[in-house]
């Protein structure tokens, strides 16, 4: 900004190349001080992954009240949005990790799980909720999860 004063003053006369290279500089750290800013604020992400967010608690709504069918063949996987708290975005960060079946997540690290939602952006979320709901899906106990889930809001206890 100053460089740039100076040269109004000075009409742009004598201005070196020293003092172009300055200018550039402070251009590129403004820009990527901006690009960090937007990131971290959430403004460069797509519309659609906007869009699956808002669906995100309308699916889970709609999982809210049916009964979780249990699959502990190999190689099926249980569907992880049932459980309070649990949008599509999270099942599939869950099954990237190996946890696709409830029994694998009531089995899970909490630690691990964790680090895994942190790494992806979801630092705000708890997953020992999940986990506690896992338990009581795993098991079969239907009246359980229930009670459970009524007793919570985005997969916590409501205080």
């Amino acid at each position: 900004m100053l460089l740039s004063l100076r040269i109004l003053e000075e009409g742009g006369s004598e201005v070196g190349l020293g003092n172009f290279v300055w200018l550039a500089l402070a251009v590129f750290f403004l820009m990527v001080f901006l690009g960090w800013l937007a990131s971290s604020k959430g403004w460069l992400k797509k519309e659609e992954e906007v869009v699956s967010t808002s669906q995100d608690h309308d699916s889970h709504d709609s999982h809210h009240d049916q009964k979780i069918e249990l699959s502990h063949a190999s190689g099926k996987k249980d569907d992880l949005t049932a459980l309070e708290g649990i949008g599509p975005k999270v099942a599939t960060l869950l099954t990237g990790i190996g946890i696709k079946t409830f029994e694998d997540l009531a089995t899970a690290d909490p630690v691990k799980v964790k680090a895994a939602l942190d790494g992806a952006g979801y630092a705000y979320m708890e997953p020992a909720g999940w986990i506690d709901q896992a338990v009581l899906a795993a098991r079969g106990d239907q009246a359980g999860l229930k009670k459970l889930q009524d007793a919570q809001k985005g997969g916590r206890k409501v205080a």
